[in-house]
């Protein structure tokens, strides 16, 4: 698959050990030769074949050799002397971050030296904060981790990026010096990089070909799907159109990246998120353009075929109704009816419909009922209030946002 090839092209280029773990052998198509014949092509020989690569034949499900890949594990670090010193102040890398309704800001970290234990003071990357939680990688509170234990931590004041170094401090206050600093520089350097269009710029396009730029601001789910998404855009190369990140981040698509997308005359790529209604209002109002995607290659795909003029007219989704979720109540037999407030257009019985929580789609499908009072009617106006029961779906909380939507043919263009 491209990932793994992708995964070994890393590996070897690191020059890191490599131990491969061959899984789905309990299915009867399994066939273990043949995958390390492939590995064969990439320069990847494993010891049965006269290489000096491990491999471990498995099954994650019936749990099959799992106990002999830890063993191999085991026995190729002793070999190459992996060692951490476990009385230190712990430091470790950033794995992922996001935004857990519950729990706030989490990032999962991997510590590499040291102990880390609930209430250290810590920087990832250019944030700071103190660990209030701590859980391993089945959801279970805990008090330390230790080398080579990766956890699940709460405490941050920020998004750290998939990567950033992760050093534990010995006081909060110079953690939060260290964070204003950084801090400072990063919003330095991001000045730096945005270009005003000179004459200057304008005379050395007409010298290349009318070079221009396409600026894209990317927002997503979690920091590692904007950082893989990003880094797929910069790839994208075409003779006369220049393709810039300007900025990327995780969280729903806010009014300050509209406006930030107006002044740089940008476009913005959501990946699993969706724009507030505010900033949604305020898109239309300054022309942006917002592109919402579930795939990361479907987003890939569109700006490539943007810079190549091949977009063809075809269906684009216009929300026609904003609903907000004020009460929920338990119908026997029936399930949950979400007490709502039209906020903004006309929400329609037939309607396709999805669920947002703080940004985030949860679900998209049909309406099951739309009642005014006890009364099923067709169409409720904005102002007015109604029970809205979703199609197969119960799932429904106070202050989510049910939003309507139909498609409609559209040229598309960026």
């Amino acid at each position: 698959m491209p990932q793994t090839l992708e995964a070994i092209s890393h590996a070897q280029a690191a020059n890191v050990p490599i131990l491969i773990a061959i899984n789905k052998i309990d299915k009867s198509e399994a066939n273990s030769d043949r995958i390390k014949q492939q590995l064969s092509e990439k320069n990847v020989l494993v010891e049965e074949w006269g290489g000096k690569y491990q491999s471990v034949e498995l099954s994650a499900r019936t749990g099959k050799n799992v106990d002999l890949l830890l063993e191999k594990l085991a026995l190729e670090a002793e070999v190459l002397d992996l060692k951490a010193n476990p009385d230190r102040e712990a430091r470790g890398t950033i794995v992922e971050a996001q935004l857990d309704k519950g729990k706030g800001i989490t990032a999962t970290v991997l510590v590499q030296k040291g102990t880390l234990r609930v209430g250290d003071p810590f920087i990832a990357g250019i944030y700071s904060g103190k660990v209030r939680s701590m859980f391993d990688e089945r959801g279970n509170r805990i008090e330390a981790a230790g080398p080579s234990t990766p956890v699940q931590l709460t405490g941050l004041d920020g998004f750290p990026q998939a990567g950033d170094t992760f050093v534990a401090i010995e006081s909060d206050r110079d953690a939060r010096e260290i964070s204003l600093r950084r801090q400072q520089l990063k919003r330095e350097q991001d000045f730096r990089q945005i270009r005003l269009t000179t004459l200057d710029d304008i005379s050395q396009q007409i010298k290349e070909g009318q070079v221009r730029e396409l600026n894209v601001i990317v927002k997503g789910d979690v920091d590692g799907s904007v950082e893989a998404l990003s880094d797929s855009l910069m790839k994208i190369i075409h003779k006369e159109v220049k393709l810039r990140v300007i900025h990327s981040g995780v969280g729903t698509i806010s009014e300050s990246d509209i406006m930030l997308a107006a002044a740089s005359s940008a476009v913005i790529i959501g990946f699993r998120v969706r724009p507030n209604l505010n900033a949604r209002r305020l898109s239309e109002k300054e022309k942006v353009d917002i592109r919402t995607y579930n795939i990361i290659y479907d987003a890939i795909n569109d700006i490539h075929n943007a810079l190549e003029g091949l977009l063809a007219p075809e269906k684009k989704e216009e929300v026609t109704a904003t609903v907000e979720v004020r009460e929920v109540f338990k119908v026997p037999k029936i399930g949950n009816i979400a007490g709502c407030q039209v906020q903004d257009g006309k929400i329609v019985r037939n309607n396709r419909v999805r669920l947002v929580r703080d940004g985030l789609q949860v679900f998209e499908g049909g309406i099951s009922s739309l009642k005014r009072f006890k009364d099923d009617v067709r169409e409720v106006e904005a102002g007015f209030e109604c029970g809205i029961g979703l199609d197969n779906f119960n799932d429904v909380k106070v202050g989510d946002v049910i939003e309507a939507f139909k498609i409609v043919e559209s040229k598309r263009k960026l």
